[in-house]
């Protein structure tokens, strides 16, 4: 099995095309070390990721705290035990992820992100002002002011 970069779950080099099936495979998922696999009281079976096992499709925003849509129908409350995290690829173009749960993550669509850049405001942070969203009292920086 494999999940591909765009979350599309695969077995067998095809595409599983029922979400019900998708989803019940997502709930047994496990992540150990840089290891991936589906987890069941009787068999531990290793799946390959392509990045991350989902992506944040959706968000929305209520009383000024997130809350992220997977692919796979999970709510993610952005906040302290829900954190984002941004890597910067070797072009500079910015991978956002939030933590789902444990130890799994899912990236951002670009769409969501761009939409979440346009709500960001300017924070102090590391000494520098930063732009970025408060979700559940914490901060969470995008980018310098000053590298604008």
């Amino acid at each position: 099995m494999r999940i591909a970069r765009d979350g599309t779950w695969h077995y067998l080099g095809s595409p599983i095309g029922r979400m019900p099936l998708v989803k019940l495979f997502s709930s047994i998922l496990k992540r150990e070390g840089q290891d991936y696999f589906l987890v069941t009281p009787v068999e531990k079976v290793g799946i390959k990721v392509d990045d991350v096992p989902f992506i944040a499709v959706d968000f929305s925003v209520t009383d000024g705290d997130f809350t992220f849509e997977t692919n796979v129908g999970d709510l993610i409350p952005l906040g302290p035990e829900h954190p984002m995290r941004i890597e910067t690829n070797e072009k500079g173009e910015p991978a956002p992820y939030v933590l789902v749960r444990s130890n799994l993550e899912a990236r951002i669509d670009r769409k969501s992100f761009y939409r979440l850049v346009d709500l960001a405001q300017p924070h102090p942070h590391q000494g520098q002002i930063w732009l970025g969203i408060w979700s559940l009292g914490q901060f969470f920086p995008f980018i310098p002011e000053a590298e604008i």
